[in-house]
């Protein structure tokens, strides 16, 4: 056995099967795009630890941060007793994601925590239970979180799941326009809110809309910018809070520090993770004071909230990002991409569309050009010939036939480039 091989052997015997594994990569050391696995082979990382590395595995100003607030203290607990790392991050979170006055944030350790909080806020703050959701979502895995992700796959007998929430059809344009205008796509799109509120559930009795607007697991699906200004004004005329899940999304990802900046529209609330930290368990709630102020003593939080070396790599990401132009990278890499994607789209049939935003992209496999027939033979074959020629990928989609490029922000063009090499002779020899 390798040593790769005797450290998978080992994981299968010790770790539950229900642990997602994408791939049989390992790892020992990694920094900046690379990934250094146990065998001592360098791999290039298309996946990024799932988005969570936009400035890179290991940047050197962060990792000091972590170093040196652990030589102070680890742990004390926000609620016992306050301290620096965790209110300037939130000063520098509100400052960066204003939410169209006095904002604040909460800190807690996951995507999910967020998520778990930013409901329980909107349900204290409009003193309603409903929660609206969409198809092909991702929010977590913990209880509310998992009802409101869509896919079913995730979720095998772990019901009975929370109660009031609904999910409407996401305005997927690439799968559902049939032909369409964009225009008309989503002016339909929007009318099926307004009949969701006949058939499904009356918008008074709605506290939150929760969205991405950038969908992640779902398969880099963007949402529409005038969908998403028609669903803002469809919850301010029925008192209903928007909830953007910025998770997979923020921090660069798609040429901004928000997805939600770029489509004109403000939310009430916000989750965030992720890249906050580079890779130090740390996500954010930020709201517009008044809504976050709504939750009652103690009905938020925990005993981990914002953990100092947590807050320290955070604030020290966010300072590296700024320092280095990270959203500028995060164009230029998009649009490499996106050529890319695009050249290998007029070559082979079996790629439905190109699509993303910032450098968020996808490719998405569907048999005879057809959107309702996803092809994940293809995405698999493609995934499993790169993994031998060691580009680290994974995969999206309720069906699992997309390939979503997550790969560092800071990976220099050399790096990107023999990835996609790699991509595209490996999809020439599947194709022919």
């Amino acid at each position: 056995l390798t040593r790769s091989q005797d450290l998978i052997s080992r994981r299968k015997a010790a770790v539950p099967n229900g642990v997602g594994m994408f791939n049989h990569a390992t790892a020992v050391k990694a920094e900046g795009a690379i990934i250094i696995d146990a065998d001592g082979r360098e791999l290039i990382d298309f996946a990024g630890r799932i988005g969570v590395v936009n400035a890179g595995h290991c940047p050197p100003p962060v990792v000091k941060a972590i170093q040196e607030q652990a030589a102070k203290f680890l742990h004390v607990s926000f609620n016992v007793a306050s301290y620096e790392p965790y209110i300037a991050l939130c000063e520098k979170l509100n400052t960066l994601l204003p939410h169209g006055g006095p904002t604040k944030t909460l800190l807690v350790s996951t995507g999910a925590e967020a998520v778990e909080n930013a409901i329980k806020i909107a349900r204290q703050a409009t003193k309603r239970q409903g929660v609206l959701c969409f198809t092909d979502a991702f929010h977590g895995r913990t209880m509310m979180a998992m009802t409101l992700t869509s896919k079913v796959g995730y979720k095998p007998d772990c019901g009975p799941f929370a109660p009031e929430v609904y999910r409407t059809q996401f305005p997927n344009f690439y799968r559902f326009g049939a032909g369409r205008s964009e225009a008309e796509f989503v002016k339909d799109e929007l009318q099926r809110l307004h009949e969701l509120s006949h058939n499904t559930v009356a918008p008074e009795n709605l506290a939150a809309v929760i969205v991405e607007p950038v969908q992640g697991e779902g398969g880099f699906n963007v949402i529409p910018k005038d969908y998403l200004k028609g669903l803002r004004k469809w919850c301010d005329k029925h008192g209903i809070l928007l909830i953007l899940d910025e998770i997979q999304s923020g921090f660069g990802r798609t040429g901004a520090w928000s997805a939600f900046e770029q489509m004109g529209v403000q939310p009430d609330i916000s989750t965030w993770a992720k890249s906050l930290g580079s890779g130090m368990p740390i996500a954010a709630v930020v709201g517009r004071a008044e809504v976050m102020d709504a939750a009652g003593p103690s009905s938020i939080g925990g005993t981990y909230i914002g953990n100092p070396l947590s807050c320290a790599a955070a604030l020290a990401t966010i300072t590296y990002m700024e320092d280095i132009y990270l959203n500028a990278k995060g164009w230029h890499v998009g649009e490499v991409i996106r050529k890319r994607f695009e050249k290998m789209k007029a070559k082979h049939a079996c790629i439905g569309d190109v699509r993303g935003l910032g450098a968020m992209m996808a490719l998405e496999f569907v048999h005879d050009g057809d959107p309702q027939k996803p092809d994940a033979d293809t995405c698999s074959k493609l995934m499993a010939a790169c993994a031998t020629r060691d580009l680290v990928m994974i995969n999206a989609g309720t069906e699992k036939n997309i390939i979503r490029v997550l790969c560092a922000l800071v990976i220099s063009d050399e790096q990107l480039n023999k990835g996609l090499d790699i991509m595209e002779e490996e999809l020439d020899a599947i194709c022919s």
